[in-house]
């Protein structure tokens, strides 16, 4: 499946998104972000964010709880996560799954638009990301 190009603005705007949908939750956001699109897929890292609730029970061992938590979370509300990538990228997502890390602390979503053909001359491979900001 051959999928068209996001611009920078637009992975800046999901970058955005998913911050503004994450703090709005869990009362706090990511530090730094960044989207990036590699063939038929879209990631979007997510660094920092987390509570100090979930840091204290990351520190007394309790990672497992955490992430079940999070992923959770993130199941619960997939048609936020979908809907604002569909609605900037103006694409039907196809699949989603988010990922958490702990060490370092980033958390990584991962959608599967549906593709439109590039145009010609365009690479088969090709990675494509907004610059990278600080969030504020």
């Amino acid at each position: 499946m051959a999928t068209q190009t996001l611009t920078g603005e637009q992975l800046a705007a999901i970058t955005r998104e998913m911050v503004r949908i994450k703090s709005k939750h869990f009362g706090r956001g990511a530090t730094e972000g960044k989207s990036y699109q590699c063939d038929d897929f879209l990631f979007c890292v997510l660094k920092g964010g987390m509570t100090v609730a979930e840091r204290d029970l990351l520190e007394h061992g309790d990672a497992g709880l955490v992430r079940q938590v999070r992923l959770r979370f993130q199941e619960n509300n997939q048609s936020n996560f979908e809907g604002a990538v569909e609605r900037i990228s103006g694409r039907r997502v196809l699949a989603y799954q988010s990922q958490v890390l702990f060490d370092p602390d980033y958390t990584i979503e991962i959608f599967v638009p549906s593709g439109v053909a590039r145009p010609p001359g365009n690479s088969a491979t090709r990675l494509v990301a907004n610059d990278s900001s600080r969030i504020r």
